[in-house]
Protein backbone atom coordinates (compact mmCIF):
# COMPACT_ATOMS: atom_id res chain seq x y z
CA UNK A 1 0.00 0.00 0.00
CA UNK A 2 1.58 3.41 -0.82
CA UNK A 3 1.39 6.77 1.54
CA UNK A 4 -1.07 8.09 -0.67
CA UNK A 5 -3.89 5.72 0.30
CA UNK A 6 -2.90 5.54 3.83
CA UNK A 7 -3.00 9.62 4.29
CA UNK A 8 -6.93 9.15 3.62
CA UNK A 9 -7.46 6.72 6.77
CA UNK A 10 -5.59 10.00 8.98
CA UNK A 11 -8.34 11.56 11.72
CA UNK A 12 -8.29 14.79 12.83
CA UNK A 13 -9.70 16.43 15.63
CA UNK A 14 -7.47 19.27 16.37
CA UNK A 15 -9.65 22.02 15.39
CA UNK A 16 -7.65 25.20 15.72
CA UNK A 17 -7.81 25.99 11.92
CA UNK A 18 -11.99 24.77 11.84
CA UNK A 19 -14.81 27.40 10.63
CA UNK A 20 -17.00 28.52 13.22
CA UNK A 21 -20.34 28.72 11.73
CA UNK A 22 -23.63 30.28 13.93
CA UNK A 23 -26.91 29.47 13.09
CA UNK A 24 -28.99 31.42 10.88
CA UNK A 25 -32.07 32.22 13.05
CA UNK A 26 -31.61 33.68 16.32
CA UNK A 27 -35.27 34.28 17.15
CA UNK A 28 -36.44 30.70 17.69
CA UNK A 29 -39.92 30.67 19.77
CA UNK A 30 -37.97 28.16 22.78
CA UNK A 31 -40.80 24.97 22.26
CA UNK A 32 -39.57 25.18 18.42
CA UNK A 33 -36.38 24.98 19.55
CA UNK A 34 -36.57 22.53 22.06
CA UNK A 35 -38.37 20.38 19.47
CA UNK A 36 -35.42 20.42 16.83
CA UNK A 37 -32.86 19.60 19.60
CA UNK A 38 -34.70 16.28 20.10
CA UNK A 39 -34.41 15.80 16.09
CA UNK A 40 -30.76 15.87 16.44
CA UNK A 41 -30.38 14.30 20.11
CA UNK A 42 -32.61 11.52 17.67
CA UNK A 43 -30.07 12.31 14.61
CA UNK A 44 -27.22 11.35 16.87
CA UNK A 45 -28.03 8.63 18.46
CA UNK A 46 -28.30 6.97 15.22
CA UNK A 47 -25.17 8.56 14.48
CA UNK A 48 -23.56 6.62 17.24
CA UNK A 49 -25.63 3.64 16.70
CA UNK A 50 -24.36 3.43 12.76
CA UNK A 51 -20.68 4.00 14.34
CA UNK A 52 -20.94 1.10 16.84
CA UNK A 53 -22.57 -1.16 13.96
CA UNK A 54 -25.76 -1.55 15.76
CA UNK A 55 -28.87 -1.56 12.91
CA UNK A 56 -31.09 -2.46 15.52
CA UNK A 57 -30.09 0.39 17.95
CA UNK A 58 -30.03 3.03 14.64
CA UNK A 59 -33.59 1.72 13.79
CA UNK A 60 -34.98 2.40 17.26
CA UNK A 61 -33.53 6.19 17.39
CA UNK A 62 -34.38 6.68 13.61
CA UNK A 63 -38.29 5.46 14.78
CA UNK A 64 -37.93 8.03 17.49
CA UNK A 65 -36.87 10.50 15.13
CA UNK A 66 -39.75 10.39 13.09
CA UNK A 67 -41.99 10.88 15.82
CA UNK A 68 -40.03 14.14 16.81
CA UNK A 69 -40.29 15.22 13.65
CA UNK A 70 -44.48 14.98 13.56
CA UNK A 71 -44.37 17.05 17.20
CA UNK A 72 -42.90 19.94 15.78
CA UNK A 73 -45.59 23.00 16.23
CA UNK A 74 -44.93 24.96 13.11
CA UNK A 75 -47.30 27.39 14.63
CA UNK A 76 -44.30 28.97 16.31
CA UNK A 77 -42.26 29.66 13.60
CA UNK A 78 -42.04 32.82 11.84
CA UNK A 79 -42.89 32.92 7.74
CA UNK A 80 -39.23 32.90 6.85
CA UNK A 81 -38.34 29.89 9.93
CA UNK A 82 -41.56 27.71 8.71
CA UNK A 83 -40.10 28.00 4.98
CA UNK A 84 -36.27 26.86 5.51
CA UNK A 85 -37.98 23.66 7.89
CA UNK A 86 -40.43 22.92 5.37
CA UNK A 87 -37.69 22.86 2.47
CA UNK A 88 -36.36 19.63 4.64
CA UNK A 89 -39.33 18.07 6.23
CA UNK A 90 -40.43 15.55 3.94
CA UNK A 91 -36.98 14.42 3.56
CA UNK A 92 -36.04 14.34 6.53
CA UNK A 93 -38.97 12.30 7.47
CA UNK A 94 -38.40 9.98 4.13
CA UNK A 95 -34.65 8.88 5.34
CA UNK A 96 -35.66 8.70 9.21
CA UNK A 97 -38.18 6.10 8.07
CA UNK A 98 -35.96 4.22 5.61
CA UNK A 99 -33.60 4.07 8.37
CA UNK A 100 -36.21 2.83 10.87
CA UNK A 101 -37.57 -0.12 8.62
CA UNK A 102 -34.26 -1.52 8.10
CA UNK A 103 -33.19 -2.50 11.57
CA UNK A 104 -31.46 -6.05 9.49
CA UNK A 105 -29.60 -3.62 6.99
CA UNK A 106 -27.06 -1.66 8.33
CA UNK A 107 -25.69 -0.95 4.56
CA UNK A 108 -29.17 0.50 3.43
CA UNK A 109 -29.36 2.27 6.36
CA UNK A 110 -25.72 4.05 5.98
CA UNK A 111 -26.78 5.01 2.73
CA UNK A 112 -29.76 7.07 3.78
CA UNK A 113 -27.81 8.22 6.74
CA UNK A 114 -25.79 10.22 4.32
CA UNK A 115 -28.67 11.86 2.89
CA UNK A 116 -29.88 12.31 6.67
CA UNK A 117 -27.05 13.90 7.62
CA UNK A 118 -26.86 16.57 4.71
CA UNK A 119 -30.57 17.47 5.58
CA UNK A 120 -29.79 17.81 9.34
CA UNK A 121 -26.86 19.99 8.87
CA UNK A 122 -29.18 22.40 6.83
CA UNK A 123 -31.69 22.25 9.71
CA UNK A 124 -28.90 22.73 12.25
CA UNK A 125 -26.96 25.97 10.05
CA UNK A 126 -30.87 27.34 9.78
CA UNK A 127 -32.16 26.43 13.69
CA UNK A 128 -29.16 25.05 16.00
CA UNK A 129 -29.16 22.44 18.31
CA UNK A 130 -28.75 23.99 21.42
CA UNK A 131 -25.19 23.03 21.83
CA UNK A 132 -21.86 23.22 19.20
CA UNK A 133 -22.34 20.41 16.95
CA UNK A 134 -18.68 19.26 14.90
CA UNK A 135 -19.53 19.16 11.11
CA UNK A 136 -17.35 15.79 9.92
CA UNK A 137 -16.19 14.35 6.77
CA UNK A 138 -15.07 11.09 5.84
CA UNK A 139 -13.19 11.22 2.25
CA UNK A 140 -13.95 6.98 1.75
CA UNK A 141 -17.56 7.11 2.11
CA UNK A 142 -20.10 7.07 -0.71
CA UNK A 143 -17.16 4.88 -2.82
CA UNK A 144 -14.25 7.79 -2.20
CA UNK A 145 -16.67 10.40 -3.00
CA UNK A 146 -16.68 11.11 0.65
CA UNK A 147 -19.99 12.02 2.85
CA UNK A 148 -20.37 14.49 6.27
CA UNK A 149 -22.05 13.94 9.37
CA UNK A 150 -22.84 16.07 12.87
CA UNK A 151 -21.15 14.87 15.96
CA UNK A 152 -21.39 16.27 19.79
CA UNK A 153 -18.26 15.43 20.03
CA UNK A 154 -14.31 16.65 18.81
CA UNK A 155 -13.50 12.90 18.50
CA UNK A 156 -14.07 10.96 15.37
CA UNK A 157 -16.66 7.99 15.72
CA UNK A 158 -17.30 6.99 12.03
CA UNK A 159 -20.86 6.00 11.19
CA UNK A 160 -20.50 4.95 7.65
CA UNK A 161 -17.29 2.57 8.15
CA UNK A 162 -17.43 1.84 12.27
CA UNK A 163 -15.58 -0.35 13.98
CA UNK A 164 -13.83 -0.92 10.11
CA UNK A 165 -12.60 2.53 10.12
CA UNK A 166 -13.45 4.36 13.27
CA UNK A 167 -11.26 7.06 13.52
CA UNK A 168 -11.23 7.74 9.28
CA UNK A 169 -12.48 11.41 8.97
CA UNK A 170 -11.73 14.97 10.06
CA UNK A 171 -13.67 17.81 11.82
CA UNK A 172 -14.36 20.63 8.99
CA UNK A 173 -17.11 22.58 11.00
CA UNK A 174 -18.50 23.83 14.38
CA UNK A 175 -21.67 24.99 14.12
CA UNK A 176 -22.97 27.44 17.19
Amino acid sequence: MNNDTTTQHVSSTDTADVKTVTAAFTNIDAQAAASIKEMVNHYLHIKNALANDNAADAATAAKALENAIGKLDKSLLTAEQKTAYDANEAELSEHAEHIAKNADNIKHQRFHFIQLSEVIYLLVKNFGAGRPLYHDHCPMARDNQGAMWLSETKEINNPYFGAQMLKCGTVEEIIH
